[in-house]
């Protein structure tokens, strides 16, 4: 049941996402709101790699993201960065087809080259929080960012008061 709803939240989650990225104007792609904040060039690749990490922690019980070399190319090219999340989103839904109740419930463990940074924990509670809400919690930033820059922010999750 549990892996039924993950799965569900998934495809409706990354829609949303879709329509958050591609609402992302080329002009306004080095605006950051602060010297210690990432550009939102830089915030959309990261929110577009997050989808990439879902292999590593799906199909790997311990995932040395040091070990891990992805591709991303140029943060200030939108549409490098959208073919980017739609190539990690599809070897995400194939990491999710390996999943069972049982591999939700196995621990997991990332690491840093030799250093532990998460874990061991049970699998589903990293895909929730460290996949998933990761992914929420930067999207958040981004609506930030597109009303700083004056940009319209699409719905996610219904109209926004642009629409009414």
């Amino acid at each position: 049941m549990l892996l039924q709803s993950l799965l569900q939240e998934f495809e409706h989650e990354v829609k949303s996402t879709r329509k958050l990225l591609q609402a992302i104007p080329e002009k306004d792609i080095s605006y950051k709101p602060s010297e210690k904040s990432w550009t939102m060039g830089e915030l959309a690749q990261h929110i577009a790699t997050i989808y990439y990490w879902y292999v590593g922690t799906l199909t790997h019980d311990e995932y040395d993201i040091a070990a891990d070399r992805l591709e991303r190319g140029d943060v200030n090219d939108i549409e490098a960065t959208l073919a980017l999340f739609e190539s990690n989103v599809q070897q995400a839904r194939n990491a999710l087809s390996t999943l069972t109740d049982q591999k939700l419930q196995d621990h997991w463990t990332m690491k840093v080259g030799d250093r532990v940074v998460l874990g061991p924990m049970p699998r589903g509670i990293v895909a929730r929080g460290f996949l998933f809400n990761h992914i929420y919690h930067h999207r958040g930033e981004m609506i930030v960012y597109l009303r700083a820059t004056g940009n319209k922010v699409p719905g996610l999750y219904g109209p926004t008061y642009e629409d009414q």
